[in-house]
């Protein structure tokens, strides 16, 4: 269980070799909540419920889901049964999954995967809500309301039932045993009655519409089927023959057709327009690509002599570095008297700077002295101030509190304070000394950088005068500016000459390629017309034409042309043949067709409008096909008629039996003689139990709808059940719930294989010698073997003498099931 009404958390309880057990623990712990999961994972609801539409207390407090499953055995097979309960987005709960499998033999139950994960555990029987009842039928041998009878038992019920008075007894009779069926079966007979009366009617009608399907329509249908498969038959042997004839047809008509294309074939052949120009532009475009070879020759012998005289002129990029020598001497000797300037200048701020941090350092020595002045004034004006405030009590005559001598005259008290004068003058001192440090800081920070601005510029013009002296050594051995100038603009003149030498290199070169490209287009052209002239002679190949002079392209065209002229005269006679062919070709179709028209029109039919053979024998088959059908669906309509006079005979019968049947059980001593034969099945059964749970001390028999006990221990005296005690009470109502649980059993459309009982009952209400009895009474239940017993209860001297315990407790969250004993 795992979100099921008080089992928040997943719980497992395992019942394995459990044959006598108890569910203990306080009330309200969710002890019949366990009772309340089985019932709920094989049906679906529980019977404290109060139907399917409880549903919702599946759900754990503020739990979305609830799911539960259930390993049991039936008839010596295992089954695993399992529910999901979801809480969807708007609060409705519906049951989201239901499923039930058999398990394989030999599994291992112990290893069980306890998620609620539908899994292939073995066979499906059934997969959803829908499918679930009839599978738990088949499975367990009971319906929901016969189990909650016979294995989970409302034993409360039977204790009612002894003391009951005869007419209500006989109303839970019908209620446990459910003999009200039989007053379901009065009516539904009678409603069957109605709905037979019913069908009756709407029979005759159907009779009503069929009365033309009879034996002679179908004979003279099936006739009529006759004559239409005798006209396919005759239209099949004659369509070859119209066939042959549009064969013939078509093949005259190919060989006009072909007569036609030598026709159109050979006076299609014509001289091409511009042929004497194709062959001469050939020799035009070859003599004019040869001049243009000839002056791209001539001007790559210019190019190579210009590249010669180029190569003889010099480096260029050597003459031009030489160049930038003498203009860096220039740069270098006009720059020097600048940096000569910069560091003289450089000189005299540095001097400057020294000096002026030199005078603020004496300042700041000066000022320094001024303040330890000032602080040991400070000093000496706090022993004035505290002389004066001890001649502030003095007198002439009293005794001086320091020396102890007698004082004559007391000198007068200063009238403002000597520290206060001294820590103003202390204050002067100190901002006018910390004002000339700062200064002096300032002027020695200037003084660095003027000396670091002066080695800078000293380290620069040094630089400036070692660079000065290199360059004027490596110029002294080059020539003069000048000269390198009229070497560059004579290098400058032959380059320029060499690149007008390869545009024109270039242009001739295109110019040949031109010229090639006129060539080729022209024997392409060439090439182009022999081709047309090879495509037309081809074309001819069938009629002979005569041989070409390849050497002579005009030549074979005017010879080719005058041969077609002569073949094209040679064929117009033979046209006027093929044509007359033709038309008596057509003839013979036509003759042909009409024949096959007329087996229509003998057999009764409309002539098919299709021409072509195909749709004549599918005319024919149509009508065939159609005349069967008619004769197929009147035959049916006969069958129909059969039928319904069968079902009206039917539904006659039916009529009879069930207005019989519904009059039969109308009778009032029916149901009195079913419940007086089950009453006595029911007290032979329980008195045969309760004799073997009493040590054969009692049993029960009834008389005139009264229940009573004969007691054997007491010479077999009987008396009423009211005279007995809680505990035989309890006895005597178990024995008739176990009778009870047997006979359901029997009633079930199953084999039922009842192999336990729970008992659901309140206990606490027993005093400790009924208390005893009961005890003993389940002990002995339990010893019969037949059967697993269980109860619930939360009496602590009932549940010490159980050998196998569940202790069920609840905290704040869920509620926890313990197994204890044996």
């Amino acid at each position: 269980m795992a979100g099921f009404t008080v089992f928040r958390d997943q719980t497992t309880v395992d019942f394995t070799d459990a044959d006598y057990f108890a569910l203990v623990g306080p009330t309200g712990s969710g002890k019949s909540t366990v009772l309340d999961a089985i019932c709920f994972a094989l049906y679906g609801t529980v019977p404290r419920w109060g139907g399917t539409r409880g549903i919702g207390n599946a759900l754990a407090p503020s739990a979305a889901e609830a799911r539960v499953r259930l390993v049991f055995e039936s008839a010596g097979d295992r089954f695993v049964a399992t529910r999901v309960v979801r809480r969807d987005g708007r609060g409705n709960v519906k049951t989201a999954g239901a499923g039930l499998q058999l398990m394989p033999p030999g599994f291992d139950v112990t290893k069980l995967d306890t998620g609620m994960d539908l899994e292939d555990l073995g066979e499906v029987l059934a997969g959803t809500p829908a499918e679930m009842d009839a599978a738990v039928l088949d499975a367990v041998g009971l319906p929901y309301e016969q189990f909650t009878s016979c294995v989970v038992l409302p034993q409360g019920q039977f204790a009612d039932f002894l003391h009951a008075k005869p007419a209500t007894r006989q109303q839970i009779l019908v209620n446990l045993l459910g003999l009200h069926v039989y007053e379901e079966v009065q009516v539904k007979a009678a409603e069957r009655g109605k709905n037979a009366e019913a069908k009756l009617s709407v029979v005759e009608q159907q009779l009503g519409a069929l009365d033309d399907a009879t034996d002679e329509a179908v004979e003279q249908a099936a006739a009529h089927l006759e004559r239409m498969r005798e006209l396919t038959t005759a239209v099949e042997a004659a369509v070859p023959g119209l066939r042959s004839a549009r064969q013939a047809e078509v093949a005259a008509s190919e060989a006009r057709d072909a007569v036609d294309a030598e026709l159109a074939a050979l006076g299609s052949v014509r001289t091409p327009e511009g042929l004497s120009e194709a062959s001469g532009a050939v020799s035009a475009a070859r003599e004019a690509a040869d001049r243009a070879a000839d002056e791209v020759h001539a001007a790559e012998e210019a190019e190579e002599k210009v590249r010669g005289e180029l190569a003889a002129a010099g480096d260029p990029g050597r003459l031009r570095v030489e160049l930038d020598r003498h203009t860096e001497l220039a740069r270098l000797i006009e720059q020097e008297e600048w940096f000569a300037g910069k560091v003289s200048v450089a000189d005299v701020e540095h001097r400057d700077a020294l000096a002026a941090a030199e005078l603020a350092h004496a300042q700041h020595l000066g000022a320094q002295q001024l303040l330890e002045q000032a602080r040991q004034d400070y000093r000496d004006a706090q022993q004035r101030d505290r002389a004066a405030a001890l001649r502030g009590h003095l007198s002439a005559g009293d005794a001086c509190p320091v020396c102890e001598q007698t004082v004559a005259v007391v000198p007068e008290v200063p009238r403002e304070s000597a520290v206060r004068l001294a820590e103003q003058a202390g204050n002067v001192a100190k901002q006018e000394a910390e004002s000339a440090q700062a200064r002096w800081r300032e002027r020695d920070a200037i003084a660095r950088n003027a000396a670091f601005d002066l080695e800078r510029k000293r380290g620069q013009h040094e630089h400036h005068l070692t660079r000065l002296a290199e360059v004027r050594k490596a110029v002294e051995a080059l020539p003069g500016v000048e000269a390198l100038q009229q070497r560059l603009a004579e290098f400058s003149v032959l380059q320029r000459r060499l690149e007008d030498a390869g545009a024109a290199v270039r242009a001739a070169r295109e110019a040949q390629r031109k010229a090639h490209a006129v060539v080729k287009a022209a024997e392409e052209r060439q090439r182009a017309a022999w081709r047309t002239f090879d495509a037309v002679r081809d074309g001819l190949a069938r009629f002979g034409p005569p041989p070409a002079d390849r050497d002579d392209l005009a030549g074979a065209w005017r010879t080719l042309v005058g041969w077609a002229s002569g073949e094209h005269a040679a064929r117009q006679t033979a046209r006027a043949e093929a044509d007359a062919a033709v038309a008596a070709a057509h003839q013979q179709t036509v003759r042909a067709r009409a024949d096959i028209v007329d087996l229509f029109t003998a057999a009764g039919v409309a002539g098919p409008s299709s021409p072509d053979e195909a749709g004549l024998i599918r005319a024919a088959a149509v009508t065939a096909e159609r005349a069967e059908a008619a004769w197929r669906r009147l035959a049916e309509r006969r069958e129909e008629a059969r039928a319904a006079l069968e079902q009206r005979d039917a539904l006659l019968r039916a009529s009879r039996v069930a207005k019989s049947l519904a009059g039969h059980l109308r009778a009032n001593n029916f149901e009195r003689w079913l419940l007086e034969e089950a009453l006595d099945l029911l007290v032979d059964g329980a008195s045969r139990i309760l004799r073997e749970l009493t040590g054969g001390q009692y049993e029960l028999m009834h008389e005139k709808g009264e229940f009573f006990v004969v007691d054997h221990h007491d010479a077999g005296l009987r008396r009423g059940v009211r005279t007995l005690s809680g505990g035989e009470t309890f006895q005597a109502s178990l024995a008739l719930a176990l009778a009870l649980s047997e006979q359901l059993a029997g009633m079930s459309t199953t084999a039922a294989s009842l192999e336990s009982i729970v008992l659901d009952e309140g206990f606490g209400t027993l005093d400790a010698a009924t208390l005893d009895v009961v005890a003993a009474t389940l002990e002995n239940l339990a010893a019969r073997g037949d059967r697993m017993v269980g109860l619930v209860t939360h009496v602590h001297a009932l549940a010490e003498r159980v050998p196998v315990r569940f202790e069920v407790r609840k905290d704040a969250r869920t509620a926890h099931v313990e197994r204890v004993g044996l």
